[in-house]
């Protein structure tokens, strides 16, 4: 496990750290716009299922997908002009969009043909999107059912000796606020529907 102090010197380097953990089929933890997460390349079946391992969550749940730009969700989900709207209004940022699926979407991660995907605000994960190239995992790095750990120290004593199945940490000091993002579902034709309310809102999203 090799842990890297995130700094504004650093941060292109970091990012390159832990997309070549990714490439190799490792878990990372990293800092976002909201908590700490975890990530794996969402293409490779085998790191999916050691990531829902160590999670300690159900192989089949669905996974949210992370991606550096609002140009890159179309290739994973179909936006409506409805969902469109408010990725332009509110991404990068603490929103994710649960869409229909297109067929270049990871089948890993899905809930009934439709995909979560992030843009978060943060400078890193973005520039992890970006230096990785595909999609990543952006789900919370904790047990399942336990708050997040806010901060790396507190994250090994969460994980105890299981922080060894991850690759690379980077370590942005304490993260966020504790408050997952806002999930808001267009799949499937319905109506808008906040699924989780988060750290935007809903009065801000207007629904």
């Amino acid at each position: 496990m090799k842990i890297i102090r995130l700094t504004d010197e650093n941060l292109e380097e970091a990012a390159r750290a832990a997309a070549e953990a990714l490439a190799q089929g490792g878990i990372i933890i990293y800092p976002t716009d909201t908590i700490y997460g975890f990530g794996v390349n969402a293409l490779d079946p085998d790191a999916l299922v050691r990531l829902r391992t160590l999670k300690v969550r159900e192989q089949k749940k669905p996974v949210s997908i992370l991606v550096p730009t609002i140009d890159h969700i179309e290739r994973y989900g179909e936006l409506s002009p409805e969902a469109r709207a408010i990725a332009e209004r509110h991404l990068p940022g603490a929103l994710t969009l649960v869409l229909p699926a297109t067929e270049h979407a990871p089948k890993e991660v899905l809930l009934n043909d439709a995909v979560g995907i992030r843009v978060p605000g943060d400078t890193f994960s973005r520039a992890l999107g970006a230096a990785f190239g595909g999609p990543i995992t952006s789900t919370s790095a904790n047990r399942a059912g336990i708050p997040t750990p806010r901060d790396i120290q507190s994250m090994i004593e969460h994980f105890g000796p299981d922080i060894e199945h991850v690759s690379v940490i980077i370590d942005g000091g304490e993260c966020g606020g504790g408050v997952s993002s806002t999930v808001i579902s267009f799949a499937h034709g319905d109506t808008p529907r906040i699924l989780r309310e988060g750290a935007i809102p809903r009065e801000e999203l207007g629904y």
